[in-house]
């Protein structure tokens, strides 16, 4: 696939402040939705390849471009890229949220409309993925993957998210079923900590799998074949449900 494969639309809603943000989000396929959250490099054709697969088992996905240019890899753009949405992005905080969630959950719900089957799956990926953890609270989503989760930067054991977000979220996992966290065991980015943070936060109602090796994407740049079928394996079960 390519950036002409996908259709778009702007999507417009409130960040957690009250303020309004506008983001243009591609979309392709048919079938289940899927939402797909960039990981810090961009939208590129690593992402493209994952959604690729996604649409031949019968997803149709949906990318919104949180940072950069569609199509283009930009690891050290973005990264300064970060400093120009800052009110909507945060790297650092710990024991919340960032802005950008009530967004998403609002693009949830638009997704869900447009959606063949209703109900949708999120996968969150490096800084989006306790992005994809936080959205199990909401009614549209059916199930979650945070793949290499990374935020907050330097937070240890803290989450993103606070404690009344992770109450919530244990709630609707409870009630929906599980989530899915994954990271390479030796990865330096997505940290140890933040995965044993996410296991005692979660449990029971969240499956944390670990692969061999200090690699990073686990679903795109460094794909590991073992977790995206441990991927697929979710959503199938997931959306079976």
């Amino acid at each position: 696939m390519n950036a002409g494969d996908f259709q778009k639309f702007s999507f417009e809603a409130p960040l957690t402040t009250g303020q309004a943000a506008s983001h243009d989000v591609y979309f392709a396929g048919f079938g289940p939705a899927i939402l797909l959250i960039q990981e810090l490099p961009g939208i590129d054709q690593d992402t493209f390849g994952l959604a690729e697969k996604l649409i031949d088992q019968g997803y149709s996905v949906y990318l919104p471009l949180l940072i950069g240019r569609f199509g283009e890899k930009a690891m050290l753009a973005n990264t300064a890229r970060l400093f120009c949405v800052r009110r909507e992005i945060n790297m650092f905080a710990r024991g919340k949220q960032s802005p950008i969630s009530t967004w998403l959950r609002g693009l949830c719900g638009e997704v869900e409309t447009r959606a063949a089957n209703g109900k949708i799956g999120v996968i969150g990926m490096c800084l989006s993925g306790g992005f994809a953890l936080a959205l199990m609270a909401d009614d549209a989503v059916l199930g979650a993957v945070a793949s290499q989760p990374s935020l907050p930067m330097f937070g240890g054991s803290a989450l993103d998210m606070t404690a009344d977000d992770i109450v919530e979220c244990k709630a609707a996992m409870k009630a929906k079923g599980g989530a899915l966290a994954m990271r390479y065991a030796n990865d330096p980015i997505a940290r140890r900590k933040t995965m044993q943070a996410i296991d005692k936060a979660f449990t029971p109602h969240i499956k944390t799998v670990e692969f061999e090796g200090s690699k990073h994407s686990l679903l795109t740049g460094d794909f590991n074949q073992g977790a995206y079928d441990e991927m697929s394996a979710y959503f199938k079960m997931r959306f079976a449900s």
